[in-house]
C-alpha cells in the first residue's frame, strides 16, 4: 500500500479538472462503492492507492480523488466553500489548520 502524499488541510489542484481544493479526509485505499468507480473514475485510477475528500474551491461541493489525480497548489490563498468553517479553526501560512475536537 503506498503511503499518503497529501495531508488533511493541504490545498491541491485537480491535474485533468484544473479546480482548486482543500482536502478534509484521506483514505489509504479506495473506500466507495464499486458502482460509483465505474460511473465517475474514467481514467481508472488504482483503488489500492490514497484517495482523498476534497472540498472544491467556488462551490458548495466536494469530490473524491485518487492521489495520482492531484498536485499541490501554487495559489496559496484561502478558497471559498461554506464547510471550511465546520471542518477547519482557521487558515495559516498556506493551509487549513485542522479543527481540535474537544
Amino acid at each position: 500500500m503506498q503511503e499518503a502524499k497529501w495531508n488533511i488541510g493541504q490545498l491541491i489542484r485537480h491535474r485533468m479538472f484544473d479546480y482548486r481544493g482543500v482536502i478534509y479526509d484521506v483514505d489509504a485505499e479506495f473506500m466507495l462503492s464499486d458502482e460509483w468507480y465505474d460511473k465517475v473514475a474514467r481514467s481508472r485510477p488504482p483503488k489500492d492507492e490514497p484517495w482523498y475528500r476534497v472540498l472544491v474551491d467556488g462551490s458548495d461541493h466536494e469530490t473524491y480523488v485518487a492521489q495520482r489525480n492531484l498536485k499541490a497548489d501554487d495559489d496559496l490563498s484561502p478558497i471559498m466553500h461554506p464547510m471550511t468553517g465546520e471542518v477547519f479553526s482557521g487558515f495559516e501560512d498556506g493551509r487549513y489548520v485542522v479543527r481540535r475536537s474537544n
